[in-house]
């Protein structure tokens, strides 16, 4: 493609509303066009790329035998209400009336439709198993859009759907798509995270996200050194630090004067963190929880979601707190009855502790569980943070900040259940199938790639996803020996089957070209230039590279194979 014809039109300056690098550099560069918040319109330079991602996500989940199909966006609100998701999802997702009045939803995901799809269509475990995906735009209606193409409304998709006879078969399969998905990433020249993560609103058993380290990521990943152990933060296990231990002395009532927090506590009475329980007020499904744990280990709410198994939890509110028979700045499960208590696993190691007594400006210290209260449910729900020990091997965690580009799951059986996904098995008895899902989101791997290959002059492609592989520039184009030799060499890459983006402008100086070149970041670019010409060589330099090198133009070739060939994983 020749840059004199292109659509793309580069930007020298920042664009005002970008908030990440890859959001600034997609718009700096060309490559798309906002047209609403968190919607965008693809120009040339991302699509090619998107097109790239999409090719080899294909070729990937073809050969791990997927069947591809696409189904329809827009989908009558039935379904949803059938599987309960219309209140699950809320208000992200999008709906419509068409002109009879009848409601309709335009389709966050896909679980509804491929359901009914595969219902229709298996009807013993002859038929199984099967895998179907789709690459299609999904629409959710995000509160806060930004970043760009990491969180917008309007968003390219692959997922994929297995159908298995039993949860044996569905590992089989789990496993399959497992590799597919690292053969996916590495393919596309994308180092990424394999962590055990949260299934999320979409529910399932066991779960794993592909992350791709980024500093602007939104995910936090906690990493054991030894690669023992990943797993997204909202997920992580750890051993947490210990908390001092002595001899149990007899629980005693202290007055504690204005405390009311942890810190408070600490710095009145001497303590540490570790030395201290703390009371979290919830709403959950508006019934309030208790919960307590160590005074050094935050709640993780998505664990306690899970433990809890409610469709909503929050933070509860100073009158709710009150209306159930809670002392804000002095709780604690002590003497408490008549209110749900969850008890995190932290308040058994260590002992006399510092806990609320129930009434203002009053705490007990020398608190020792089971001792001195009781809980309903003792789990795991603290939060884990790096340093703290790897659960398999003890090694202090590290933390990567990283962005979700896959995200893979089982199911189960919910929605076979829900919509009458049953097979005959070897012996005529009606057995519902076992699901499995698979996500990549394709726009958002292209903008995270820009997140983590990309300096302060530009974007630094990997070779595999990059818009073209050579980027062609005719340094004095107006000058007739030049064209002709970079004509005569862009036609030679085009026919050897490289992608060629050739700045044939003229008038254009050779530093506006140039910066250009390192904004868009092709792999690889070549100079042909009134000295190169005259010395029998053309100039070869890498993109991640400082220097260039002088080539003969009958080595071009190999010297471009080799070029590219370091890009690979």
């Amino acid at each position: 493609m020749r840059v004199s014809r292109f659509l793309s039109k580069t930007l020298r300056q920042d664009p005002g509303e970008a908030e990440t690098a890859s959001h600034r550099l997609m718009l700096r560069a060309g490559m798309m066009m906002q047209m609403g918040a968190g919607i965008y319109s693809y120009l040339p330079l991302a699509l090619r790329s998107i097109k790239k991602i999409e090719a080899i996500i294909r070729e990937e989940i073809d050969a791990a035998g997927g069947q591809e199909v696409l189904m329809p966006a827009l989908q009558p609100i039935e379904a949803w209400q059938q599987s309960g998701r219309d209140v699950a999802f809320g208000d992200n997702m999008f709906h419509v009336f068409d002109r009879r009045k009848r409601e309709m939803v335009i389709a966050p995901t896909h679980e509804e439709a491929i359901t009914l799809i595969a219902t229709a269509n298996v009807e013993s475990y002859r038929d199984l198993p099967l895998l179907l995906y789709q690459i299609q735009t999904k629409f959710r209606d995000e509160p806060r859009p930004r970043a760009g193409l990491l969180r917008g409304r309007e968003f390219t998709m692959k997922d994929a759907y297995s159908f298995d006879t039993d949860q044996e078969a569905l590992d089989v399969t789990y496993q399959r798509m497992r590799i597919a998905y690292r053969n996916i990433f590495r393919r596309c020249g994308l180092p990424t995270l394999e962590v055990e993560a949260d299934s999320g609103a979409i529910g399932g058993k066991d779960s794993h996200e592909f992350i791709m380290p980024a500093e602007s990521g939104e995910d936090t990943v906690l990493v054991c050194p030894t690669g023992d152990y990943a797993a997204n933060a909202e997920r992580a296990t750890s051993v947490i630090p210990p908390a001092p231990e002595s001899a149990p002395q007899e629980m005693t009532l202290v007055d504690t004067p204005g405390a009311k927090t942890i810190a408070d506590l600490v710095d009145s009475m001497g303590i540490t963190e570790a030395q201290t329980l703390k009371a979290v007020f919830y709403a959950a499904d508006k019934e309030v929880v208790l919960v307590t744990i160590r005074g050094d280990i935050e709640v993780n709410e998505v664990k306690l979601k899970n433990l809890l198994e409610v469709r909503e939890l929050r933070l509860a509110t100073p009158e709710e707190s009150v209306a159930a028979g809670l002392t804000p700045g002095s709780t604690s499960p002590i003497g408490l009855t008549g209110i749900k208590r969850v008890g995190d696993k932290s308040i058994q190691q260590g002992n006399n502790f510092v806990a609320g007594a129930n009434q203002a400006d009053e705490h007990y210290k020398n608190v020792n569980y089971p001792r001195d209260f009781e809980v309903d449910t003792i789990a795991e729900i603290g939060t884990s943070k790096a340093g703290d020990g790897c659960p398999n091997c003890g090694a202090a965690l590290d933390e990567v900040r990283g962005i979700e580009v896959g995200h893979v799951f089982k199911l189960g059986t919910f929605f076979t259940r829900t919509f009458g996904g049953d097979y005959l098995d070897d012996a005529g008895k009606l057995n519902p199938m076992v699901m499995g899902c698979y996500g990549i989101g394709v726009t958002r791997v292209l903008a995270a790639a820009i997140e983590q290959n990309h300096d302060d002059k530009g974007i630094l492609y990997p070779a595999p996803i990059a818009p073209f592989q050579v980027h062609l520039v005719a340094l004095n184009a107006d000058k007739e020996e030049v064209s002709t030799a970079a004509d005569a060499t862009y036609a030679q890459l085009l026919e050897l089957g490289y992608d060629v983006l050739y700045d044939d402008r003229l008038g254009e100086s050779a530093g506006v070209k140039f910066n250009d070149v390192d904004l868009l970041g092709l792999p690889v670019r070549v100079v042909i230039s009134p000295r190169n010409i005259k010395n029998g060589v053309v100039e070869v330099k890498r993109r991640r590279d400082d220097e260039s090198a002088q080539v003969a133009a009958a080595d071009l070739p190999a010297t471009l194979a080799a070029a590219l060939a370091q890009d690979e994983l």
